[in-house]
């Protein structure tokens, strides 16, 4: 086994660890491990990303229906619209952009540079929402009750199966605000639908790759078998180790390799 694949491995450890730790945000850091350390193209990442993504939500996803905190009905209004949105966009849209998009001056945008750029501002935007300090939530009582903004729902979940299906990342601090603010769901309620909705939202979008991309099965499953174990091993320490300034401490490091990303792939483009 090459050093590229152990420490590919050991990624997929790490991806595992912090989900289990935190409860979210690892995901983001799959696509980085497949293009930097594993240097697999940017395209076959995030269909790869999508399906350890969704691989490991699935996990969590179980273990909330186990304790009643998934809303099924929500989850039926946002993932319907986002399924069809993230399928069409692996299935339709990606393989339709050409690899080289255009050119201003000695700048050459490509279809690899465009995806990554993008990831890297989605890391971004998920950076700033692990450091902000946001008001305490009292997870254990139930929210005022709401109206759901159905329609608005829809929208969003279209919106968040683009966003999906360009970068592979789960997007789950795009879901978990729009289920508490529109769906009225309190805190637990909204992570394990959230769960339930990027693991359907990512083995879908997945599915929409088959048809144009060889899949190295053994390596794929193997690198997925490990960060679900990573899950479990995090769950544990959680016990003991306090999630939230783990959480904001896994944000700065979050910021710092978008920033990082950002800079290699501009810089390497003539900028």
């Amino acid at each position: 086994m090459e050093i590229t694949q152990i420490l590919g491995f050991v990624g997929a450890l790490i991806i595992g660890l912090v989900l289990g730790l935190t409860g979210g945000g690892g995901s983001i850091l799959t696509v980085p491990v497949f293009v930097y350390i594993l240097h697999i193209n940017p395209v076959t990442a995030t269909a790869y990303s999508l399906f350890v993504v969704g691989s490991s939500s699935a996990v969590g996803a179980i273990d909330n229906f186990n304790k009643g905190r998934i809303d099924f009905k929500s989850s039926l209004i946002f993932a319907l619209p986002a399924v069809i949105s993230i399928f069409s966009t692996r299935k339709y849209l990606l393989p339709a952009i050409p690899h080289h998009i255009a050119n201003f001056g000695s700048f050459e945008l490509t279809k690899d540079l465009m995806i990554m750029s993008f990831f890297a501002i989605l890391m971004l935007v998920a950076s700033a929402s692990m450091i902000l300090k946001k008001k305490k939530e009292c997870v254990d009582c139930e929210n005022e009750p709401k109206e759901s903004n159905n329609g608005l729902m829809i929208l969003l979940g279209a919106l968040t199966g683009l966003v999906t299906g360009l970068v592979g990342a789960g997007g789950g601090f795009i879901i978990v605000p729009i289920l508490v603010f529109l769906a009225g769901l309190n805190m637990k309620e909204a992570v394990g639908t959230s769960l339930f909705i990027i693991a359907i939202n990512s083995i879908i979008g997945f599915l929409g790759d088959l048809g144009h991309l060889n899949v190295d099965w053994f390596f794929l499953l193997l690198f997925t078998i490990i960060s679900i174990v990573g899950i479990f091993f995090g769950i544990y320490l959680s016990r003991f180790i306090n999630s939230q300034k783990l959480k904001k401490a896994f944000g700065w490091m979050v910021l710092i390799m978008g920033i990082y990303i950002l800079y290699m792939e501009l810089s390497g483009s003539g900028i």
